[in-house]
């Protein structure tokens, strides 16, 4: 127990010592009612005091969580005199956003016939795409269907989901997995050639495709290295990202503005259509907890397209992952994939007894974990005083024999290996972490909003999910909902006439603030965290 300090490991002997206990017993899955009073006093979704409504926009009243409602509200890079006169370049499909969505989009617009810039903020593939481990649902199975696969994501959501955004997810997925196949992406199979699938937490069949435990990176390499084989008709422009999007005088998108992190500079690239790809908002850290994503991840999209009057849903709604790092301090918030429960990890607490059935859905997942530790008083604490509980990873070899964890998980074998921790023999210690935004941008099931010209993938988005996300349903979405976008977008492109490009959203916007006397102290979108700011 070399990486573990000795006032943590006398609870480790205690999980030790019931592990052939817990392997004779069954924990049952809560009952519905259970699962709401839990959620109602211990997810952080459920605090009303960290939550406020938005007082401008299309969707004033929409609750959020108090950093994004301040991001919201903030103020434009730039102002509505900007000098849109000259271009640095020009296209019919701006896709902004790099990462699993953005790509998807940029393949298929350009084989609807479009031409296709991609802009992104970091470099190419900087996304939540490439951090996603477990894997991606797809109902391929004699026996699961599409139909099997919408009840449980519908189910998963508490059935506030729209049902049209879940049927196209579902429908596609077996395309999108046969799709990314064919694009070489390396899925893990039997010895016979089919697909290994294994179950997620809220699901009812085995459907999760996955590449070992970076099933993300695998998407992301497939995605990126097909857009670059297409280098002469896709044009990729990196740490570049948008600031704001441009409206015609007709109130249609024709383009956006976007900033040369490197310069500071802004420019202007008109396009007939926008995808809008650019993911959550977990480095806004909402109600103070890290994060697994990736340092891009501030919630961009959500603020630029708002102020062009798309509406926003869910954003009450995020997905608090149950199994974060809580230890070693130097991975605090980093993902322990939901596959480590699929493959038999049991949730414990300090004295070594489990507590929670291990594949619950991620917000009753994570509730139990919050309530065994401030209410219960039952985690353990380590000496910086992070809050966790134990995630019995043993178990699983002793389920299915020496090397699975190897075999299934070696990015994460090598992520606390470093700090001397060995997965197969000691259990990890993990807490809540922010992984996910339920909520975001209202679309249709083709990727298209209320403004004409501007689509929609991946994370941005709100509807899709409802307020909860089952695993595996993340790279489905992003790889679907891109692929819709981006067809969408071309045709739509293809009839499209841009008008004279304006910035008068941008002194509407300005002047509404002004009106409700709302200054949150924000420049918007923030574009990266500032870490050295005090609060």
């Amino acid at each position: 127990m070399g990486g573990y300090p000795a006032e943590m490991q006398e609870s480790i002997r205690h999980v030790e010592a019931t592990r052939m206990h817990r392997m004779d017993e069954t924990y049952p899955r809560m009952p519905i009612e259970e699962r709401q009073r839990l959620l109602d006093d211990f997810h952080p979704d459920y605090i009303d005091e960290r939550m406020r409504a938005i007082r401008v926009g299309v969707s004033k009243g929409q609750r959020m969580p108090l950093e994004l409602a301040d991001v919201i509200e903030g103020r434009p890079h730039i102002g509505p005199d900007f000098n849109l006169s000259e271009p640095r370049a020009e296209t019919d499909v701006l896709i902004i956003g790099g990462g699993g969505a953005g790509a998807s989009a940029a393949l298929v617009a350009q084989e609807s016939g479009a031409r296709v810039i991609l802009t992104t903020k970091l470099r190419f593939g900087d996304a939540n795409t490439m951090m996603a481990q477990g894997g991606i649902q797809a109902a391929d199975r004699p026996n699961d269907s599409p139909a099997i696969h919408y009840l449980d994501v519908i189910g998963g959501g508490h059935f506030t989901n729209d049902p049209d955004l879940v049927e196209a997810l579902v429908r596609d997925a077996p395309l999108v997995i046969d799709w990314l196949e064919r694009l070489g992406m390396m899925f893990d199979k039997e010895p016979d050639g089919t697909m290994v699938e294994r179950h997620g937490g809220g699901t009812s069949r085995m459907r999760m495709h996955s590449a070992r435990d970076y099933t993300g990176a695998e998407i992301m390499r497939t995605l990126r290295d097909e857009v670059h084989n297409r280098e002469d008709q896709i044009r990729v422009v990196e740490f570049s990202p948008a600031v704001e999007l441009v409206l015609d005088d007709h109130g249609h998108v024709s383009g956006a503005i976007v900033m040369n992190l490197e310069l500071k500079a802004y420019f202007y690239i008109p396009a007939k259509a926008v995808v809008m790809a650019t993911g959550g908002g977990g480095r806004l850290h909402f109600q103070g907890f890290p994060t697994t994503n990736h340092y891009g991840a501030t919630a961009d999209g959500v603020v630029m397209a708002y102020r062009t009057g798309a509406e926003l849903g869910y954003l009450e709604s995020m997905q608090y992952h149950p199994t974060g790092a809580a230890f070693p301090e130097q991975i605090l918030g980093q993902l322990v994939t939901e596959k480590t429960r699929g493959l038999g990890a049991q949730p414990v607490n300090r004295a070594g007894d489990q507590f929670v059935y291990p594949l619950e859905p991620r917000d009753v997942e994570a509730a139990a974990f919050i309530r065994e530790c401030q209410g219960r008083g039952n985690g353990i604490v380590t000496p910086t005083g992070q809050p966790g509980v134990w995630l019995d990873s043993p178990m699983i070899e002793m389920i299915h024999g020496p090397g699975t964890i190897a075999e299934n998980l070696p990015a994460m074998v090598r992520q606390f290996s470093r700090f001397g921790i060995d997965m197969t023999k000691e259990p990890l210690l993990v807490y809540p972490t922010l992984h996910y935004q339920n909520g975001g941008v209202r679309l249709e099931a083709d990727g298209s909003t209320r403004v004409p010209g501007l689509f929609i993938a991946g994370e941005v988005s709100g509807g899709v999910h409802g307020h909860n996300r089952l695993m595996g349903n993340s790279l489905l979405e992003v790889t679907v909902y891109g692929r819709r976008a981006g067809r969408s977008a071309a045709h739509y492109a293809q009839d499209a006439k841009l008008g004279q490009p304006s910035l008068a959203h941008v002194a509407r916007w300005n002047e509404e603030l002004n009106d409700v006397g709302v200054d949150t102290g924000v420049t918007s979108p923030i574009l990266l965290p500032d870490y050295t700011r005090v609060t």
